[in-house]
């Protein structure tokens, strides 16, 4: 591997992430705006999620198929996840660094969501469904066990329309790293 996980996690401690590009090579990326979820009373979701969460109609699980959940998330026509990145991130995963929260469906895994934890900032890094609602469910449990947890930052790096549905907000970069830093500090466990 190109990279120690000692360097990966200094990088990301410093608001970079890794992308693979269309060739298949990884380099590291910033962004001038980064996409956040609120872990405050901004976030938000439809009311149909509700009803599909009083339901019930879904397991969450954390780490019990974290392969599956890479896998899932690069599983696309066109994607950025590349198979040297797979490696990273079950290397990372190995090392405590990184997680998969799932959404089951019965014994089919039907989304989750990939990211990492650094002190009191969770760093989403991709997710995927295969059931519909599945991730939406993931997103919701997660940013729950992130309140309980005490996270200070859940960067979502871009955002999208989907993730607005949410609450998702954009700040500037020097934002960014103030809340980053503050993050950093504080010692925080995602319960399993």
């Amino acid at each position: 591997m190109r990279f120690s996980i000692t360097d990966i996690i200094q990088s990301y401690a410093q608001g970079y992430f890794l992308m693979a590009e269309d060739n298949g090579d990884l380099n590291w990326y910033s962004s001038r705006q980064r996409a956040l979820i609120p872990l405050d009373h901004r976030f938000r979701y439809p009311k149909s999620l509700q009803r599909v969460l009083n339901q019930g109609r879904f397991r969450m699980t954390v780490n019990q198929d974290f392969r599956g959940v890479v896998q899932g998330c690069a599983d696309r026509e066109v994607t950025w996840i590349s198979q040297e990145l797979q490696e990273i991130y079950y290397q990372l995963h190995e090392a405590g660094w990184a997680y998969s929260f799932e959404a089951w469906q019965g014994d089919q895994l039907a989304g989750g969501i990939l990211g990492l934890v650094l002190g009191g900032a969770f760093i989403g890094e991709s997710m995927f469904f295969k059931i519909p609602d599945g991730s939406k469910v993931a997103l919701v449990t997660l940013v729950n066990r992130l309140r309980s947890g005490g996270f200070l930052l859940f960067d979502a790096q871009m955002n999208n329309p989907h993730l607005e549905r949410f609450g998702a907000y954009l700040i500037g970069d020097r934002e960014y790293h103030t809340l980053l830093r503050k993050a950093l500090q504080h010692h925080c466990v995602l319960k399993v």
